[in-house]
Formats: structure tokens, C-alpha cells, sequence
């Protein structure tokens, strides 16, 4: 039986053709398809994988692609490639005339080669492709800063800070400040920075060490406290904090401050000076000497150290030791009045007292109202047998001394009194610094 002659064969419309495969359409190279890839390398800092992928990019699209050669720039002067870098910024602002990005790249290379006029037609043109924003003005606050225009540098940090406030450009206003002897408005301007960006330790310790610089120590402490707070190896605050320390004597807890220091910038001149004085006071005369060595080394044109190297050595009374550190300090600052006092001291035990009057004399010049310059300069006299001489100046001294002397030296007291009863002049200073104390005792009972 044919069981095959039952079921019905399929009409040929009732076959179902299959479709045809779509072809799959041309990739065509998109000019910025690798960009997301190059910037989260560049982000990353994996910069040789971020060359690799820019230079495919660039070999696809002919050099046409504008973020590839912006970054490429950016790897290029972080590199230390400053000229090249400005090139391919260049390069990017032909491909895009109207990004303003691209010309304040290219005023940063000018700012770095040194070309700060041209920098600043550069971010002119620039604050023309769009609205003047904050870093425009900053950097051409720096810009007139560095050719020491400083009203139109004041102009620009004033608008940037009323554009957008940022912690760099309250700092370089109040640098600005400090540079052209406006104290208060440095201040000002630190403290409206700090209440903006209360935990900046740079602000913190600026304003710390301006508030020190007036006197005023329990301001500057707990400024530069919250900066160590924030920062415990921020060595300006340290370095500040232990110097309030030293002056009063605390010697020990100074050097425990430096110490943490030292391991922050082993090679700071001011820090190796600053423990050598802590040694001085503790009368260490050869580890003081050793470390003043030391900042001497690290910084040979400070006079600073210099002028405490002379100090140190009239106190070992190696004169002329102290002589060559005193002229080479008074080369590198020649309005200091000290100074000549420490090299006629030093001529005066070398026996040339004709050049240590010389020294005293120009030293009285710079800074008559200085005890301590006026009262060796006496002791030499009388001691020549001028003390006519001697009598007049130290009189003079004592008419213009201000009547709070509570700070004077106890050494130096002593000096004045010896000088007072060889020269017959009246003791004003002691008397005034036995006034001082009897009003101290006073308030204490009080």
C-alpha cells in the first residue's frame, strides 16, 4: 500500500525562501572614536600606552584629530619638552580656531620659556573666543606680576577672586601684598582665604608668620598649630612654631619640632640654622658651629648665617675666623648695622683699632638707636681714652631710649651700669627697667 499517495505536496508558493544576509555596512574611522580611551590613559599617567594610542589615531585620521594632539602636547611639557609642546598647541589651534583652551595652553608654554608679554596678548585673545573666566585673569595677574606691574596684577587677582575664589589666587594676592609692603591688606586678604578654605595649610602658615612678624604670638601659634594639624610634616609651620619656641628659651622643645622637620627637607638652610641657634643657647658652641656649617653649604649667599657664624666664633674668640665671615656677610648686605658691630669687635681684638672705629662709626650710621652697637662702641671709647666721647653717646642713647624696656638683656643692664657709674651720665634705663618690674610685680598682686 502506497501510503505516500495521502499527503498533500506543498505548492510552490508555500515554500518560504530565506531572506538574505544584510551586508554589514563599512566601518568608517570616526576622528575622535579613540578619544575617551586616550584620556582615561592620560589620567592615569600610562603615558607610553597614551603615545601608542595617539599615534594610531593620528596615522587614521592624517593628523586631523584635535584631542590627540592636545593631549600629545600636554605629555610633551610635562616632560620637560616646552618648545615642542607649544608646537603641537599651536597645531591644535590651527585645527580649531575658535577654542579658547588652546590659547591659554599655548600663553602656559609662553609663561614657561619666559615670554610673559607675549603671554599676555595670548590670554587676551584668548578672554575674546569666550567669556573672562577666573584662570584667564590669574594668569595674567602672574603675568604683570612677574614684570613687576603690580596695579594691573592686583587688578587681575581682584577679578579673578570676584569671578571664582581659589585658595592659589588669595596666596598670590597676598604675596603680592607683602612684596610692596602692604601688610595689613596681606592680612585682609589671607584671613578672607582662610574663612574660605579653613583647612589650606600654605594660607594658614602665611598668615601665622605675618601675625608672628607683628608680635603677635598667641594669634600666630594657633594659626600655625591648625596648619601642623592639617599637615604635621609642613615644615614652614614647624619651622615658625619652633622659632617662637626658641625665642623664649624653650631650647629642648624646639629641637624636638626641627627634628620632624629635618626629615621633611633635610637640605633647608633655614632649618640648620635655626637648630644651630638652639645650640648656641645651650652653649653646644661645636655642634652650633658644625650646623651652621652646614646651612652655610647649603646656602652660601644668606648673610643671615653668615652674620651668626661671625657671632659664633667671637664667642669661641677665634677673631679672625669671625672677621672672615663678618666681611663676607657685610658684601652681601651692606645696610646692616650689626654686622659692622660684629667686625669692629673682631678688628678689636686683631689690634686694628683704627678700622674697628671705622666699623663702629659706620654702624652707629645705619643704626644709632641699637643698644647694643652703642654700648660697645663706649667700651671702646673709654678704653682709648675718649670718654668724653663715649659719655655724650651713651647720654644720647638714654634720652631716646623708649620708656618700656622690659625685654633689655640682663648682660646688657649690668654693661649700662658699669658704663653709668665710669662715665657719670644718668641711668635711665635702669631706672625705667626698675619701674617695668615694680608694675609687673603690681598686676601680679593685683
Amino acid at each position: 500500500m502506497d501510503i505516500t499517495a495521502d499527503i498533500p505536496l506543498p505548492s510552490a508558493s508555500a515554500v518560504v525562501k530565506p531572506k538574505p544576509r544584510r551586508k554589514k555596512a563599512p566601518s568608517l574611522p570616526a576622528v575622535e572614536r579613540r578619544n575617551w580611551l586616550i584620556h582615561t590613559h592620560y589620567v592615569r599617567k600610562e603615558w607610553q600606552t597614551c603615545k601608542t594610542l595617539i599615534q594610531e589615531q593620528l596615522k587614521e585620521t592624517n593628523g586631523q584629530c584635535e584631542y590627540a594632539v592636545y593631549i600629545q602636547a600636554m605629555i610633551m611639557r610635562s616632560e620637560g619638552w616646552i618648545q615642542q609642546s607649544m608646537e603641537l598647541f599651536q597645531a591644535c589651534h590651527l585645527l580649531n580656531p575658535t577654542n579658547p583652551d588652546n590659547l591659554k595652553q599655548i600663553a602656559r608654554n609662553l609663561i614657561l620659556l619666559g615670554k610673559h608679554k607675549s603671554a599676555i596678548e595670548c590670554y587676551n585673545r584668548a578672554s575674546e573666543l569666550s567669556e573672562r573666566d577666573w584662570d584667564i585673569c590669574h594668569c595674567l595677574g602672574l603675568c604683570y606680576h612677574f614684570l613687576k606691574d603690580y596695579d594691573k596684577a592686583e587688578q587681575c587677582f581682584i577679578e579673578s577672586l570676584k569671578l571664582n575664589r581659589h585658595t592659589v589666587t588669595y596666596n598670590m594676592l597676598a604675596k603680592l601684598y607683602l612684596e610692596t609692603g602692604n601688610h595689613d591688606k596681606a592680612m585682609d586678604v589671607l584671613s578672607k582665604g582662610v574663612e574660605f578654605s579653613p583647612e589650606n595649610t600654605d594660607l594658614l602658615t602665611l598668615l601665622g608668620l605675618l601675625h608672628l612678624r607683628k608680635s603677635s604670638f598667641h594669634k600666630a601659634f594657633e594659626l600655625l598649630g591648625q596648619a601642623m594639624t592639617f599637615d604635621q610634616e609642613n615644615y614652614k609651620a614647624i619651622l615658625a612654631a619652633g622659632s617662637m619656641m626658641q625665642k623664649h628659651g624653650d631650647f629642648d622643645v624646639a629641637l624636638s619640632k626641627y627634628r620632624v622637620a629635618a626629615q621633611a627637607v633635610p637640605e633647608s638652610s633655614s632649618l640648620w640654622n635655626n637648630i644651630a641657634m638652639c645650640f648656641f643657647g645651650k652653649k653646644k658652641y661645636v655642634a652650633a658651629i658644625s650646623c651652621l656649617k652646614r646651612a652655610n653649604y647649603l646656602s652660601p649667599f644668606d648673610w643671615k648665617i653668615l652674620y651668626n657664624l661671625c657671632l659664633l666664633h667671637l664667642t669661641m674668640q677665634q677673631y679672625a675666623s669671625a672677621f672672615h665671615f663678618g666681611s663676607t656677610a657685610i658684601s652681601l648686605k651692606q645696610d646692616h648695622g650689626p654686622l659692622y658691630m660684629l667686625l669692629a669687635v673682631a678688628l678689636t681684638n686683631l689690634g686694628q683699632e683704627e678700622n674697628a672705629e671705622k666699623a663702629y662709626e659706620e654702624a652707629i650710621r645705619l643704626n644709632g638707636s641699637d643698644i647694643h652697637t652703642v654700648l660697645n662702641y663706649c667700651v671702646f671709647l673709654h678704653n682709648r681714652s675718649k670718654s668724653k666721647q663715649a659719655a655724650k653717646l651713651l647720654s644720647s642713647l638714654q634720652k631716646n631710649m623708649p620708656t618700656d624696656k622690659a625685654d633689655i638683656n640682663k648682660e646688657v643692664i649690668e654693661l649700662n651700669k658699669k658704663l653709668t657709674a665710669a662715665l657719670n651720665v644718668g641711668d635711665k634705663i635702669v631706672a625705667e627697667k626698675e619701674k617695668s618690674e615694680k608694675k609687673k610685680k603690681q598686676k601680679d598682686k593685683g
